[in-house]
């Protein structure tokens, strides 16, 4: 076995686990919302459910990493290179989707209480996701 198919491994399994967890937490937020809701009689946004899948795009991220991996290394990138690579900007990406979770599960419990500030609160989770964007770009960039 080759060293960089640890660093593939971890580039999908670690930013898959961020994704887990993120999504997770935003959608245990999600259901209490909605509880919050129903138990008030209000409507329940569905758009909650936009918070609850927004750090699923990392897992596809760590999978695009992968493949990168596997093709800088048949291209003679250095495999020690492309294990580290694979660690660390999996660990990354998975822990921009657990904090993305986070602030995911924060904005459904204050779009439920408010009903104000949807735009904000996808900026914000924006932020959190242009992490593992430049992660992975970074890393692409580091690989060729």
């Amino acid at each position: 076995m080759s060293i960089e198919f640890i660093g593939m491994a971890c580039a999908l399994g670690l930013s898959a686990m961020g994704s887990a967890c993120g999504a997770g937490f935003a959608a245990q937020a999600s259901v209490g919302a909605w509880k919050k809701c129903y138990a008030s009689s209000k409507p329940a946004p569905f758009l909650l459910v936009a918070f609850s899948g927004a750090p699923l795009t990392q897992t596809i991220y760590g999978f695009l990493l992968m493949n990168f991996i596997r093709s800088a290394v048949a291209a003679g990138a250095d495999p020690t290179l492309a294990m580290s690579t694979g660690i660390f900007a999996g660990l990354a990406i998975g822990l921009s989707a657990f904090f993305q979770g986070k602030v995911a599960a924060a904005s459904a419990d204050a779009l439920v209480a408010t009903g104000k500030g949807t735009a904000n609160y996808f900026i914000v989770i924006g932020i959190t996701e242009t992490v593992a964007l430049f992660t992975l770009v970074f890393s692409l960039l580091l690989l060729q």
